[in-house]
């Protein structure tokens, strides 16, 4: 099956005309006709089929069969992940968590990141694509990037964790968590956390923890928590 995305198809639908380069990609490159069927999903939960009704490259439009609705599972993995000094890190981080799984994402800017400014036009396409081609329903949140000490200083439900490298007492986090409850993890920069960072999570109620016994990259280690969190839940 060949999803395609579309956030404004809503329950309410009955018709549907996608954009010049998207239409174009149906009729030209995938050589679809009048009569033939797509899947959509507007990244809430609902998946469309839809007849091609007008096989325009410039405005194909297609009219809605049937719908159906995917519940969300009970339980949100939140990544607050700092941004990699290079992108493409960040981006394939991106799109494997968001194939494994995961609900929302916040960039959050520490003391030693080395990258300051973000830029999500790009980080939006390729979560749209990584939805897609993993068939997922349901479109990951990419918030906002933030700062470090104003993020924590949110109220946030569930579990909250802080992955860390310094040598104090951490615990294991696959064996800290809970099954079916909102899991929030924070992963630092290239540089790690700062030890007053890290501090100040603790404080706000953040338990430290240790992904495993070897050091491992900002985007390995937000894949390998998001992971931990799906796996321990689903198994």
């Amino acid at each position: 099956m060949q999803l395609f995305y579309n956030p404004t198809i809503s329950e309410e639908t009955t018709h549907i005309s996608f954009l010049k380069e998207e239409s174009k990609h149906i009729v030209k490159v995938l050589r679809k006709s009048a009569g033939d069927q797509l899947q959509i999903t507007n990244g809430k939960g609902w998946l469309f089929n839809a007849e091609i009704t007008t096989a325009d490259i410039k405005n194909c439009v297609a009219s809605i069969l049937s719908k159906s609705f995917e519940p969300s599972r009970n339980y949100k993995i939140h990544l607050a992940v700092a941004p990699t000094k290079m992108n493409d890190r960040y981006e394939w981080f991106l799109e494997k968590a968001t194939e494994i799984g995961v609900d929302v994402i916040t960039p959050i800017i520490c003391d030693h990141s080395e990258r300051k400014v973000i830029k999500t036009d790009r980080f939006e396409k390729i979560l749209q694509s990584a939805m897609k081609q993993s068939l997922h329903y349901y479109l990951p949140e990419l918030q906002e990037a933030i700062s470090f000490s104003d993020f924590i200083s949110q109220e946030f439900e569930g579990q909250k964790f802080i992955a860390h490298c310094e040598e104090t007492v951490r615990a294991s986090f696959k064996n800290s968590l809970q099954l079916q409850k909102d899991v929030l993890i924070l992963i630092g920069p290239e540089g790690d956390f700062s030890a007053k960072e890290i501090q100040f999570a603790i404080d706000a109620r953040f338990k430290p923890v240790m992904l495993g016994n070897t050091r491992l990259r900002t985007e390995t280690a937000a894949v390998v928590a998001c992971h931990s969190i799906a796996f321990k839940n689903e198994s």
